[in-house]
């Protein structure tokens, strides 16, 4: 029988306890903001040392689901390497982190192995050249009014926020939301701007033949419009609003992921993959209602393993229009959190929630109120304002209020109690 957990806990000593009597376990968690700070240029990040050695104890109950990528001059991959010593000691020894990049087009095992499932050559090679088309294409602009940069600064700018993702390639302006700091309406300008180059980014890509091949992701996110469409989160007081925009094939939204995942889970353990051996992402329907509705048809029950989401994007906002009052919420973890909360449901799998606080790094996010929180326990939502509300469907089920290290910390102890409880058990 599942036991319902309390929401928007701070209590990792019960959680560590429960997952580690977990036998059947599966975290499936993304990668910027969770295990490692946000920071404006994506070339400075780190990772600890220990967190990628506690991801390989953890075998096969652990996978990533990130809208970034393995591979590339930015990709995690060669985080890992920094971080352990070597490609080749990280191949030999399995200590890359498996799972999905790219929002789920972009599939690695353990040894580094990357495939990109369901992704024609034609639709690589439009996305090579998105990185050249954004340079070119806002480098004269920013020279102009109402900007008016330098050469030079424009190339440094540039240089920080055009990020060459083989499949994903993205614009970041965190660096120019820092650079006009003192002068907002800029960078506001700017995310507008950037919006529109992105549209001609996909009708370049309709006129090639590649008309359903592509949408743009903005992270963080207001939801979506009635056309599915994803809606800016504009800047606002403490925070930078929408960062990135990701230019991604369709049906790389990580919702998805998690049924990949899964399949691939079900076949490691049971040796059959309920929904196909060559299941992908852009296979997946695109209804979250229709990706649950395929789960409970093609996923046995009795095998369905007790899985932990863990995420850092969430956002929510009211809006006023014409009088009337709705509330917008989004980020690019609600929907694979959302999945992992009704799949709990409708499986009987005690599923949890982990929202980790990413507003301590480098990019202005809203961030956890923990004196709120704890001064007002009957309405915790007061405390996450501008990430969840009080009608919020998506349930916060424990929450690292420190950040990225904190994380880390519980889950090298959970990979290390799962360990010692392994060589514990009778041969």
């Amino acid at each position: 029988m599942m036991q319902k957990s309390p929401a928007f806990s701070l209590d990792h000593s019960s959680l560590l306890d429960s997952l580690t009597h977990t036998d059947n376990l599966l975290i499936i968690q993304d990668l910027d903001g969770v295990c490692m700070d946000l920071v404006r240029d994506p070339l400075t990040r780190v990772l600890d040392r220990r967190y990628v050695l506690a991801a390989r104890q953890l075998r096969d109950h652990f996978q990533v689901l990130t809208n970034g990528e393995h591979i590339g001059s930015r990709g995690v991959n060669g985080l890992v390497e920094r971080a352990v010593g070597s490609a080749e000691q990280c191949r030999a020894q399995g200590l890359y982190l498996p799972g999905l990049g790219a929002g789920g087009v972009q599939s690695q095992d353990h040894h580094g192995q990357v495939r990109h499932p369901g992704v024609s050559a034609a639709e690589l090679d439009f996305l090579g050249d998105v990185p050249q088309r954004l340079h070119t294409a806002l480098g004269p602009r920013l020279s102009q009014p109402p900007y008016n940069l330098t050469r030079e600064r424009i190339e440094a700018l540039l240089a920080a926020s055009v990020l060459d993702n083989p499949a994903s390639p993205t614009l970041n302006i965190n660096a120019f939301y820092q650079h006009w700091q003192a002068r907002p309406a800029l960078y506001r300008h700017l995310q507008d701007a950037v919006a529109t180059l992105m549209q001609a980014l996909l009708d370049s890509a309709a006129r090639a033949g590649l008309d359903d091949a592509f949408f743009v992701h903005y992270a963080p996110n207001l939801g979506r419009d009635d056309a599915g469409n994803e809606r800016l989160r504009p800047a606002g007081a403490g925070n930078a609003g929408t960062t990135d925009f990701q230019f991604m094939l369709k049906g790389a939204v990580k919702e998805a992921g998690v049924l990949v995942i899964l399949n691939q889970h079900y076949q490691r353990h049971t040796g059959v993959a309920p929904l196909g051996e060559d299941f992908n992402v852009r296979q997946a329907p695109r209804e979250p209602a229709a990706l649950l509705q395929l789960a409970r048809e093609r996923f046995d029950p009795a095998q369905m393993p007790r899985i932990v989401g863990v995420g850092d994007t969430l956002t929510s906002a009211s809006q006023t229009d014409a009088g009337q009052t709705r509330q917008l919420r989004g980020g690019s973890d609600r929907g694979f959190l959302t999945l992992v909360q009704q799949l709990g449901s409708a499986f009987a799998r005690d599923n949890r929630v982990l929202y980790v606080d990413s507003s301590r790094g480098e990019v202005q996010r809203p961030g956890l109120d923990l004196a709120r929180l704890r001064h007002c326990p009957e309405q915790p939502w007061l405390a996450l304002e501008g990430i969840s509300d009080a009608d919020d469907p998506l349930r916060l089920d424990v929450l690292f209020d420190a950040g990225p290290s904190q994380y880390v910390a519980f889950f090298c102890a959970l990979a290390q109690a799962r360990a010692e409880r392994r060589g514990a058990r009778p041969r």
